[in-house]
């Protein structure tokens, strides 16, 4: 095993920590609870959820899903207080193709959130089952 002598760590020892940090931000995804996008759907029409849009605003001008709330990822710590309403409600987490959403809905378990969910295949997955966007 090599140490490095700047940090005094072994590669395995870093790869370990990398993998922790990893696996405690919920980023395993088999661990992470999702939800197919005619579920979403018609949980969202029955007004049984609310969907989450996390990408950038560029991509939101260009295609969304209707009745989607749009914060950016890196916005969603500061604008929790705009969702607390929803602690105890189903959400869905939604993005291009689902690794920025699995992100969010880490932020938002972690922030309280008891029923988080990520929209599977993100809009791509959504506009591919042939469900509506604006």
């Amino acid at each position: 095993m090599r140490m490095n002598s700047k940090h005094g760590l072994t590669r395995l020892g870093i790869g370990f920590l990398l993998w922790l940090a990893y696996a405690l931000a919920g980023a395993d995804s088999n661990n992470i609870p999702s939800v197919a996008p005619k579920e979403a759907a018609a949980m969202q029409t029955a007004k049984k959820a609310i969907i989450i849009d996390v990408r950038g605003d560029d991509e939101w001008q260009e295609q969304h899903i209707p009745g989607a709330v749009h914060i950016p990822l890196g916005q969603l710590n500061e604008r929790l207080p705009e969702l607390n309403r929803y602690k105890n409600s189903n959400v869905i987490t939604q993005c291009r193709s689902g690794k920025r959403s699995a992100q969010a809905l880490g932020i938002l378990k972690s922030a309280g959130f008891t029923q988080v969910y990520n929209l599977n295949g993100g809009l791509m997955a959504w506009t591919n089952a042939g469900l509506t966007t604006e």
